[in-house]
């Protein structure tokens, strides 16, 4: 698709809150040897390269599991797993050594390329690794002896620091160090998720071969809470994505407020998913990216927005600026990312214990996603708490959704008396009456 040079300005103008928000925040980037192989993969590291520029703290943690088992198809050295997890004998860490190291140079290579007219021209990025990650063995479980393969014991926070203020990009590998000389053949699984923890990293990002974590039916999962990932690591369909998915939930769970996934096959995927609205992947937080909340007066302008269009086609009823000030504790919205998406008004008659469902509105961006039915399980909450046993709306045409959430025709009579005083005839609206 071309963008015309108006959408150019606009997608460059929306996602100016984002560059801000992001710079100088530490994000943790997580990929196997399979992104490393894929196709596009030049294109994500340009998209890196772009993330650095703008000031965003990054630490690349790569895997090589593809590239250690061709070595060792080259070597004829039979691979031997227990429990999931690679035994690494001598000749398979000569396998792991140089599949890493192959690994590493190439995404060096790249992160320095610098080609006129091309995406990295003038990038000049610096990249940083070494000995930042203190392993210890495994050992032996239940009789097994892993021999080289490690588990981390300890990240060098200040030495991760004093490269990322210096502006580099860090590059771990899936290799430790032991204090006693040895080099232990690591998950980047486990390097991603101490390395999120001892740094207290603001997001971590997860490149997958899907869009990013999907259901049962293959339909992407847009937007995810940390509840619903304890089921997932059960679920067969994503038994491939097991690691990543239990590397999220510690990651959130030692404080990590947000998580993605997002596709290593998709161009431009890491940059829609951190500089849009809608993203990309998959968005796992701690709690839901999308709250429904009690407005406040900062709240005003965005709702504003959200119910001029709708007033100035006659669904809703004009409200100034002065009135919704006055009226802001009667709304409740749902707000993404900083943004007005729904909002719904409760105006309660505490004689006839009933209230006015009010100015209703979503925008149309997000309209299909159940965000009305949330907004009025919210009021519907709020009208029990106050008391009231029934709610009334009036619309001219949105009739039939109300019918659909459970309210029936009403009449005139059937309304409080002060509403029925301020009663449109011109607008002709229809009452509908639901009981709690």
């Amino acid at each position: 698709m071309v963008l015309s040079h108006n959408d150019s300005v606009k997608l460059f103008r929306n996602s100016a809150p984002y560059i801000n928000a992001h710079r100088g925040k530490t994000f943790v980037l997580m990929f196997g040897g399979e992104a490393v192989e894929d196709a596009n993969f030049a294109n994500i590291i340009q998209d890196i390269a772009l993330l650095n520029s703008l000031g965003v703290r990054l630490i690349l943690v790569h895997g090589a599991r593809p590239q250690i088992d061709q070595r060792a198809i080259w070597r004829k050295v039979e691979p031997r797993f227990s429990e999931d997890v690679r035994i690494t004998d001598k000749q398979t860490l000569e396998c792991v050594k140089d599949a890493a190291g192959s690994v590493r140079s190439q995404i060096e290579a790249l992160l320095t390329m610098g080609l006129a007219n091309s995406p990295m021209h003038g990038a000049q990025i610096r990249v940083c690794s070494g000995n930042l990650v203190v392993a210890m063995p495994i050992g032996v479980r239940n009789g097994v002896d892993f021999e080289h393969t490690g588990l981390v014991r300890r990240v060098d926070v200040t030495g991760i620091n004093d490269h990322l203020d210096d502006g580099s990009i860090v590059l771990l590998p899936p290799m430790g160090y032991s204090p006693t000389g040895e080099v232990f053949n690591l998950s980047h699984e486990d390097v991603a998720t101490n390395v999120v923890k001892a740094l207290k990293a603001d997001k971590l990002i997860i490149f997958t071969e899907k869009d990013g974590l999907v259901d049962e039916t293959g339909r992407l999962l847009r937007n995810i809470q940390l509840n619903s990932l304890y089921p997932m690591l059960e679920q067969e369909h994503l038994q491939r994505e097991k690691h990543s998915i239990q590397t999220i939930i510690d990651s959130l769970e030692s404080g990590v407020s947000r998580c993605h996934c997002v596709s290593y096959g998709q161009d431009g995927a890491l940059l829609q998913e951190l500089f849009t609205r809608d993203g990309a992947g998959s968005l796992i937080s701690q709690s839901y990216y999308e709250q429904i909340r009690s407005a406040t007066i900062e709240d005003v302008g965005g709702i504003l927005n959200l119910i001029n269009p709708l007033e100035e086609k006659g669904i809703l009823v004009k409200r100034s600026r002065e009135i919704l000030e006055r009226e802001i504790e009667q709304f409740t919205i749902i707000e993404r990312d900083g943004m007005t998406i729904a909002c719904a008004a409760l105006y309660p008659y505490l004689e006839e214990q009933c209230g006015e469902l009010a100015c209703v509105a979503t925008h149309t961006d997000y309209r299909g996603g159940n965000r009305g039915e949330r907004l009025l399980s919210a009021i519907c909450e709020q009208a029990k708490l106050q008391g009231l046993t029934s709610i009334f709306c009036l619309t001219t045409v949105t009739s039939h959704w109300f019918q659909e959430q459970g309210f029936v025709r009403a009449t005139l009579d059937d309304l409080p008396a002060k509403k029925k005083q301020l009663y449109n005839f011109q607008r002709n609206s229809k009452v509908f009456m639901l009981t709690l």
